[in-house]
């Protein structure tokens, strides 16, 4: 297999091969599931594309609380399926699939009642981790202990005295959603398949009751071309309703948005050596730790207003600030929170009208000859979901094909991941990076992080810090834009990097720099750098704007005030 890169060029070779001859298989979308579906039509030796309208995960695969985990509450629910399924695949990420992207998080469980709560709870955490210890896919994740009141505090000191009684703590798994999916469609891009993003569906083509293809907008370059698939593959989450109207076919299911918030705060401010989950009155929440931060979420409410930009309101973060305060010691305000965000789970209606009631689990349905539509799930069963539809797919190819095989599929940057990471110190001296630094790149590329020392090797100031955001080197925002497929500035600031979220200024500080960085790359001109920065100004505007709203509809209107960029 050859590494591919995803620079301006091979975009457009592959949009140029895409409509030059009929495909086996084309996906419609780049979230998690559509480019899980893309690597498992690949990796079985069919002729493969995907088209994305916006950037790869910019809907819900990139706004997610970032956990790859078993669904610790599906077990309540006695959905023991969904939660076996999902351990299985929480283990072969962290083993094998993706061991450089996917890791180990602790979580605190506060018990608030003596006696019952501790064998009620303790009995469901260790029926999950003997789920998963049953076919071997708990090797290398702790497993969960009993906590003493003071041996709970000492692990956590951030909680106030009188919120708990002792506590559990078990393990999960955490990734970089955004990161994980484009690492996805680069390692099927390297499979051979044809990718693009920022290439919108318009229509699609029939030949009486049969899907044959799709009609495609090109939203960098202009102009619409046809292509054309023996099977088409409806991966669009939130949007599959939508993308189904295009047909003519409502489909056999309908899928409802369930918006999820999150807030990020420094580290400094929850004083913790663990994670926490605590239950509300409607669901769960979670306080993750993500590097020199945390991530507190996550909501859970009907959504019915605009798809591309859910936005979280002022009642949303109130929620849970007030949620997390009712353990900690030293409150969280506002002047706290660095980043918000907010994204929208693809639920399949069910007969509940609560949305925290809807079902996980996914479909797959092939409801007109050439297309097929996958819808539901959950993040950590993406691959599960990809393998169902490309099945549903082979079954309307005249041929033989391939069973799946991405159980043993690793994505780019896993191969001698592990033996990068045992050498980091003898990378620091080679390169002249801080070790810490090279930790950070091997755990954002795995041994892909050389092509990035490769970078700096020939432009020492892309070993630099980006001013204002000093966690990330000026090398990753080049290298977003000459190897990830990043197209704007947003999408660096966003989704390759999680700068709009770590720093209280959104990112704004840096972004002129990363624009001129990402200039070189994709040959923009002064104009375009300015209107690059403009853009994302003004989005961090409407979305600030958004979260001093009371409501819902408020909010809405106030970030569609920044619309989305097009390019001169």
């Amino acid at each position: 297999m050859r590494t591919v890169k995803l620079g301006p060029d091979e975009r457009g070779a592959a949009l140029a091969q895409m409509a030059e001859r009929e495909l086996d298989v084309l996906v419609v979308g780049g979230g998690v599931v559509g480019a899980g579906t893309v690597l498992d039509a690949a990796t079985r030796g069919l002729a493969t594309g995907l088209v994305e309208a916006r950037d790869y995960a910019s809907g819900t695969s990139s706004r997610s609380s970032k956990l790859i985990h078993g669904g610790l509450r599906y077990l309540e629910m006695l959905d023991f399926g969904l939660v076996r399924e999902a351990l299985k695949e929480r283990g072969l990420l962290t083993q094998k699939i993706a061991p450089h992207l996917v890791k180990p998080v602790p979580f605190l469980y506060p018990l608030q009642h003596k006696g019952w709560e501790r064998v009620y709870a303790g009995t469901g955490v260790a029926l999950y981790d003997v789920m998963a210890l049953a076919k071997g896919h708990g090797r290398g994740m702790p497993g969960h202990r009993h906590l003493s009141k003071s041996h709970a505090l000492r692990e956590a000191p951030c909680l106030k005295k009188d919120s708990l009684v002792g506590a559990l703590q078990y393990y999960d798994a955490q990734m970089d959603d955004a990161r994980y999916v484009a690492t996805l469609i680069r390692t099927a891009a390297s499979y051979g398949a044809k990718v693009a993003n920022r290439a919108r569906v318009v229509g699609f083509l029939r030949e009486g009751e049969r899907v044959v293809g799709v009609r495609v907008h090109d939203l960098e370059q202009g102009g619409e071309f046809e292509v054309r698939a023996r099977q088409v593959v409806n991966a669009t989450g939130v949007w599959t309703d939508e993308t189904q109207a295009m047909v003519g076919e409502r489909g056999q299911f309908h899928v409802r948005a369930s918006k999820g918030i999150h807030l990020v705060v420094p580290r400094d401010r929850i004083h913790s050596s663990t994670g926490l989950i605590l239950r509300t009155e409607k669901s769960v929440l979670f306080v993750i730790p993500w590097g020199r931060h945390w991530i507190v979420g996550t909501t859970d409410t009907d959504w019915d207003l605009d798809k591309a930009h859910p936005a979280a309101s002022s009642a949303d973060i109130d929620y849970l600030l007030e949620h997390v305060n009712s353990v900690l010691a030293v409150p969280l305000t506002r002047d706290d929170v660095e980043g918000v965000y907010a994204g929208l789970r693809p639920l399949l209606a069910g007969e509940s009208e609560a949305t925290s009631k809807l079902s996980r689990e996914h479909t797959v349905a092939h409801p007109v000859p050439g297309l097929v539509v996958v819808a539901g799930g959950k993040y950590t069963t993406y691959r599960v979901m990809a393998k169902d539809a490309v099945d549903a797919a082979v079954h309307g190819l005249d041929q033989r094909v391939a069973d799946c095989v991405t159980e043993d599929v690793r994505l780019l940057g896993a191969e001698g991941y592990a033996a990068l990471w045992n050498g980091r110190a003898r990378t620091a001296q080679e390169t002249g990076l801080h070790v810490v630094r090279i930790e950070h790149l091997l755990n954002r590329f795995g041994s892909l992080a050389q092509e990035l020392y490769e970078l700096i090797a020939r432009d020492s100031s892309l070993g630099e810090p980006l001013t204002g955001a000093e966690d990330y080197l000026r090398a990753e925002v080049v290298y977003a834009a000459s190897h990830e497929g990043a197209r704007h500035l947003d999408d660096v600031l966003t989704r390759r990097t999680r700068i709009s979220i770590e720093t209280f200024d959104r990112g704004t500080r840096c972004a002129r720099e990363c624009a001129e960085l990402m200039a070189g790359v994709l040959g923009w001109d002064k104009d375009q750098v300015e209107r690059e920065v403009e853009h994302y100004a003004a989005r961090v505007a409407a979305e600030r704007e958004s979260q001093q709203q009371p409501d819902d509809q408020t909010a809405d209107a106030a970030r569609l005030g920044a619309p989305d960029i097009v390019p001169l």
